[in-house]
């Protein structure tokens, strides 16, 4: 058998298809991935698989093709666009000497690399761990090979595994555990900010369609943004002022591709969560690609296996300054925003995007001025507890308040006394008055 080196950087791509598979798309995503990874791409190989073969996935015979273009380019790997079970995987690597990562294997490798904090680390580490579990054979050719189970007809490899396995299965409880309590403090975090009673907003979108460069522009910030797949992975939180609502909570999260690892997309709960947890999703899309709307549908996807696909969503149509498109808001029926076109790299219709979002969190929100005397200081407690005084005034009559809150958190506060309950009333009798004058 072949000896397994750590990283290889020479590529053979090989790019299986069927009739119904868009076949150049996904060679030039993953192409992307394979790029994003660091690895030079020296040839790539399609293979129509109608019907997978249950031993390389791909034919006998497009398999020992791929064997004599890896050993006449000199690759270090075969990168397969597609999940291979553990035994295609291991034959693979049997029949043509080097190693060999499928779709999922590429992702994570990426996510490692890429991943910078506490969390997205033991994130990355936990997929990568439940996703070697199933292929931990591999890693031992230089054992004797596995002989079966009967008496006497051990190898030592099999030791060797089962003492790796309890290995991994202890590691894999740990991460577990020490990731349990990061997400417990990032809970603790998105309380305080429910307390603030501040509109919470997630990016979202297929990778490489310009969320971080329109979050950098939107709340001045660093995130690194660059002409890469999965060029961010940990969830960045900034505040978003300049709206007519008033400010919000802005986070950039991991953009999203087509077979996303399970693991992966169940490891990542940190970073999915502030989507999940979001009072609105802005879904980005690049304007200038013609299959925007089919990636689009791999977001939502990507949205309802994490239980956010019923949330509501602005999309943001990015990148028009390359499709050659004018800055506009598209409304449905009712006059409410759903589509905006803009640019983040050149900011045009950025404006566009801060109206929107200021009608659309700003529809449901009380902003009234509220006149309390001392002896409410129970509901003026209240109120305060949650977020709800934007301003105050007091005199020898009582508190002056400006309020600016959802109504959905002022709303409960009138279950207190009749007095209480009638001054809530009032002020969120007279948004609605303003609403319909």
């Amino acid at each position: 058998m072949f000896d397994r080196q750590k990283k290889g950087e020479r590529a053979v791509l090989v790019l299986p298809h069927s009739r119904a598979g868009d076949a150049v798309r996904r060679a030039e995503e993953f192409a992307e991935l394979t790029k994003s990874a660091g690895a030079e791409i020296l040839g790539s190989i399609s293979a129509r698989v109608d019907v997978p073969n249950p031993r390389y996935y791909i034919g006998t015979g497009k398999a020992d093709e791929i064997a004599e273009a890896a050993r006449a380019l000199e690759a270090d790997l075969v990168l397969v666009d597609h999940l291979l079970t553990p035994v295609q995987e291991r034959n693979l690597e049997k029949l043509l000497n080097i190693r060999v990562v499928d779709r999922a294997g590429l992702i994570l490798d990426i996510f490692a690399q890429r991943a910078r904090s506490h969390e997205g680390k033991l994130e990355v580490e936990l997929a990568q761990l439940k996703h070697l579990a199933t292929r931990l054979v591999r890693g031992w050719t230089h054992l004797d090979a596995q002989r079966g189970g009967a008496i006497g007809n051990r190898g030592p490899g099999e030791t060797q595994l089962e003492t790796d396995r309890r290995l991994l299965a202890e590691r894999v409880k740990m991460l577990t555990k020490r990731l349990e309590k990061v997400q417990t403090q990032r809970v603790q975090q998105r309380r305080a900010r429910l307390r603030n009673t501040v509109p919470r907003v997630a990016l979202v979108g297929y990778t490489n369609a310009g969320k971080s460069t329109l979050f950098n522009v939107l709340t001045e910030g660093e995130v690194f943004a660059a002409d890469l797949l999965f060029a961010t992975l940990d969830p960045t939180v900034r505040k978003l002022d300049g709206l007519s609502c008033g400010p919000a909570v802005l986070a950039d999260t991991v953009g999203f591709v087509r077979e996303l690892p399970h693991d992966l997309v169940a490891a990542f709960r940190g970073t999915l969560a502030e989507a999940r947890d979001a009072d609105l999703l802005l879904h980005v899309s690049d304007a200038a690609d013609e299959e925007r709307e089919r990636l689009a549908k791999v977001v939502d996807n990507v949205l309802e296996e994490i239980d956010a696909g019923d949330l509501p969503q602005l999309r943001v149509m990015n990148k028009i300054d390359l499709a050659d498109l004018e800055p506009r808001i598209d409304r449905d029926a009712e006059g409410r925003p759903t589509t905006v076109w803009l640019s983040a790299a050149t900011g045009v219709g950025l404006d566009l995007l801060r109206q929107a979002l200021g009608e659309l969190l700003g529809g449901d929100r009380v902003q009234s001025e509220l006149r309390l005397p001392h002896s409410a200081g129970r509901l003026h407690a209240r109120l305060k507890a949650a977020g709800a005084i934007a301003g105050e005034e007091v005199d020898e009559h009582g508190w002056r308040l400006s309020i600016d809150a959802p109504r959905s958190v002022i709303a409960p506060l009138s279950g207190g006394s009749a007095a209480e309950a009638a001054l809530l009333r009032e002020i969120l009798g007279s948004v609605e008055e303003q609403e319909t004058l």
